[in-house]
């Protein structure tokens, strides 16, 4: 379909040169035309009429965090465990996945829910092992942070009586004993996950499936552009082919580790920076970057200004810690922008969104204007830090599944003050400072990645499934035109992809998404239920609801 005009009533084009109109001229996947049917048809007036269904039109949306190929594995392969189930009802998904294996053969799946940490201990691993029938198991929490593992998944990764921790990781132990007790936190995650590497010998098609399963997935929301959030080798080889075969109906743009990360077993920073070439496509482009600066506030890794609540392991006055020194990342920093790297910082404490701003505006002193990095999560913010996003030019990168009431939050309770919670995600504060404020799922840490719940969540402060009572921080609401933007011309932007993507405007690619509702006259609370009814991406229908 080289030439096309896509017609439609009312098509939001979040260009503010030209909010609304009623056509787009389209060419070779690029709109050489917006404006009335008129205006259109003059751009190419042999160019067939598409008219386009649904209440509404908006520029393809665009998630500014996941992890879509690990989602598409997690999906097609994987044992999935609800974060709302209780231990019991993890052991019975166990035991029931158990049942269609061989001896022997390896358990992975998850998202079992943070709030089961506490009652991970030796009784928990035996109980694991009963319902695993010997088998090595490997479970991701909520955060994909930590990991539930049984004995035989501890012996295939060498974890013994003097197995010592890993740097940024920690094996939990017994306290009276010193038998590990299965739980594994962020680093040592990296022990099982290169077992499980090792033992499954992953044929590199099934990750080819997995991704263009999840891009399929993305498409039925109206995703047509991404941010992979920690993009290793076997994720730029599943990209690559999936672009080659034509099947990469999305504009993705990869983020390389940096540093070694502890999601990321084995993979070596410059080693992978030199396959960047290599790999890159007309629709993935791997030139961004990631950094774990902390862990999660569920395990109290996250690095904290104020101290976390007691407990027996911790005691009254731990903080958390991050990564690196102010001093490490700003240098780190410094490299980046050398390359062209824009990066990714993942930041869930204050204390570590703190450091990051600290190490920019270091760098900044020294280079003046450089990158628009990211603040990954955004999550817990200092509110003296709010006005420097918009100084320091910063990117909030925020998840709203993480943050509105949910089980996560629950979980987050047990282990920060309940004043520190009442303020999370400070969304609105930062809109009005200026800030740049992008979109993101975390996919697969939270099991869906439709951004139309997250942007109610935004809108409302409150589940948007109806499932859980009460608001969270609720002057901290935003409206729905700053939520949209948040996944759309902002998150092009934050991305890279502004140039190609996040708006309706000429010269840019046909990637829109055809809505059943109009999203500024509906209620708030209905917002969350918008189905999308097509996708377009680059001028040609790669999704269609029914079909």
């Amino acid at each position: 379909m080289p030439e096309t005009i896509l017609h439609h009533p009312l098509i939001c084009t979040m260009d503010p040169e030209r909010p609304w109109a009623q056509a787009i001229a389209v060419r070779d996947g690029r709109i050489l035309a917006v404006g009335s049917l008129d205006d259109a048809r003059q751009a190419l007036p042999q160019a067939d009429v598409v008219h386009l269904p649904g209440e509404m039109v908006t520029p393809g949306l665009i998630d500014v965090h996941n992890h879509f190929v690990w989602a598409g594995r997690a999906e097609l392969y994987e044992v999935f465990v609800p974060p709302v189930f209780s231990l019991d009802q993890v052991l019975d998904a166990v035991r029931a996945a158990a049942a269609g294996k061989a001896p022997g053969e390896w358990i992975v799946g998850g998202i079992w829910g943070s709030a089961l940490i506490g009652e991970i201990d030796c009784n928990a691993r035996r109980r694991l092992d009963e319902a695993a029938g010997g088998r090595p198991v490997m479970l991701r929490d909520d955060s994909h942070h930590n990991r539930f593992v049984s004995s035989a998944a501890l012996a295939a990764a060498g974890i013994g009586e003097d197995t010592p921790d890993p740097v940024n990781g920690r094996i939990v132990r017994d306290p009276a004993t010193g038998e590990a007790t299965g739980l594994l936190l962020e680093a040592a995650c990296s022990l099982v996950e290169m077992a499980v590497a090792r033992a499954l010998d992953a044929v590199p098609q099934l990750d080819v499936e997995a991704a263009a399963h999840a891009v399929k997935r993305l498409n039925a929301v109206g995703v047509t552009g991404m941010q992979e959030a920690l993009t290793t080798r076997a994720v730029m080889r599943a990209l690559k082919t999936l672009d080659d075969e034509g099947r990469l109906s999305a504009w993705v743009m990869g983020s390389l580790p940096m540093t070694e990360a502890p999601l990321a077993p084995g993979e070596m920073p410059d080693e992978l920076q030199a396959l960047r070439d290599q790999f890159r496509t007309r629709h993935f482009l791997p030139d961004a970057g990631k950094i774990f600066l902390d862990g999660v506030p569920t395990s109290r890794t996250a690095a904290m200004l104020e101290p976390y609540l007691p407990d027996a392991v911790h005691g009254c006055c731990f903080r958390g810690g991050t990564t690196l020194t102010v001093p490490q990342l700003a240098r780190v920093l410094s490299d980046c922008e050398q390359k062209n790297i824009r990066v990714k910082i993942h930041c869930t404490g204050d204390a570590s969104t703190r450091a990051a701003l600290d190490a920019i505006d270091v760098l900044r002193s020294f280079n003046g204007p450089g990158l628009q990095h990211h603040i990954a999560h955004a999550t817990f913010i200092d509110p003296a830090e709010i006005p420097r996003f918009a100084a320091l030019d910063v990117v909030a990168d925020l998840s709203p599944p993480l943050w509105f009431p949910s089980v996560i939050i629950d979980a987050i309770r047990s282990t920060v003050a309940k004043p520190i919670v009442d303020r999370m995600a400070p969304i609105r504060s930062l809109v009005e400072a200026g800030a740049l404020i992008a979109g993101g799922s975390d996919w697969p840490v939270v099991p869906d990645p439709n951004p139309w719940p997250a942007m109610q969540g935004m809108v409302t402060r409150r589940d948007p499934s109806g499932r859980l009572d009460g608001a969270l921080a609720p002057e901290q609401a935003i409206g729905v035109q700053d939520a949209l933007r948040a996944y759309t011309v902002n998150a092009a932007q934050a991305t890279g992809l502004g140039d190609r993507a996040g708006s309706l405007a000429r010269g840019k690619s046909a990637d829109l998404a055809v809505l059943d509702r109009r999203v500024f006259d509906i209620d708030p609370n209905q917002l969350g239920q918008t189905k999308v009814l097509q996708t377009w991406f680059e001028g040609r229908c790669v999704h269609e609801a029914g079909t």
